[in-house]
């Protein structure tokens, strides 16, 4: 640490020179970090985790009231490296940053998008997906709808789940398409196999993992994106420490192999 104390030269004073060391003295040093999420964590034992629990594979609400997914098998390694427990915070795509902001949980999961907007207001971890906005059909529309410019014509009704990135893309990209918004990203889905709608765009992992599901529905090209996103997780703005931790976990998770044996298990 540099001093802020100046070399004395032997023309100063003795009382010249003695005001200035007892200035030095009672200078004040740095001061002390504000209080960190890592700290309060291990102290409480609780790592309390906002997720809206409605985006396979990342994170899923059952119907028992567990949690299921990519995110939640992390969270489960990442919660015990602190010594603590997992809780988690069901919330909304439209209330999962300010939930974040309000103080409610530490950490944000479930798939979120890295956005410039969320930036403003919170931290990312380093992002651990590359996971691009991909449309979902019915199988045997996949020809028609192959690019943005395919998709967007009066006679395509899209619909998008609101308060995330999904429907930013959505508005952002769909002048002549009809929009519908549908509240509930567990069933939006169905909407496409019920012929009530017919494109849905969303995350390629997502896209892929809901054509297992639901028989009758194609992730359209998820290997080559219409728009390049990644996935990471929302942390409390301006905690550093918290933030490096986070990282550094991350990283050995994936340069040990236990991140990508997670990863296997939701994607394969």
């Amino acid at each position: 640490m540099r001093s802020s104390c100046r070399t004395f030269s032997i023309g100063w004073s003795i009382i010249a020179v003695a005001a200035a060391l007892a200035g030095c003295a009672t200078a004040p040093g740095p001061s002390p970090a504000a209080g960190s999420h890592l700290d309060a964590v291990q102290k409480s034992a609780v790592l309390r985790i906002c997720t809206p629990g409605d985006y396979r594979p990342f994170s899923f609400h059952k119907a028992d009231g567990s949690f299921e997914g990519i995110d939640v098998d992390l969270m489960t390694g990442f919660s015990a490296s602190l010594g603590a427990k997992p809780e988690w915070v069901k919330t909304t795509w439209a209330n999962l940053l300010p939930d974040l902001a309000a103080g409610k949980c530490d950490i944000a999961v479930g798939g979120v998008s890295v956005t410039t907007e969320r930036q403003k207001r919170a931290f990312f971890s380093a992002p651990y997906m590359v996971n691009g906005k991909t449309p979902i059909a019915r199988c045997a529309d996949v020809a028609k709808y192959q690019s943005v410019a395919d998709i967007d014509k009066p006679a395509t009704r899209v619909i998008f789940n609101p308060g995330g990135s999904n429907e930013r893309f959505a508005r952002a990209n769909f002048k002549q398409a009809k929009l519908t918004m549908h509240g509930e990203n567990v069933t939006i889905f169905d909407e496409i196999l019920a012929n009530r709608a017919d494109v849905f765009v969303t995350e390629s992992a997502e896209a892929i993992t809901q054509q297992k599901l639901k028989p009758g529905l194609c992730a359209i090209n998820p290997d080559k994106p219409l728009q390049y996103g990644e996935m990471a997780w929302m942390l409390p703005r301006d905690d550093v420490a918290f933030k490096a931790y986070v990282d550094q976990w991350l990283h050995l998770q994936q340069a040990g192999g236990d991140f990508q044996r997670v990863m296997n298990r939701w994607l394969k």
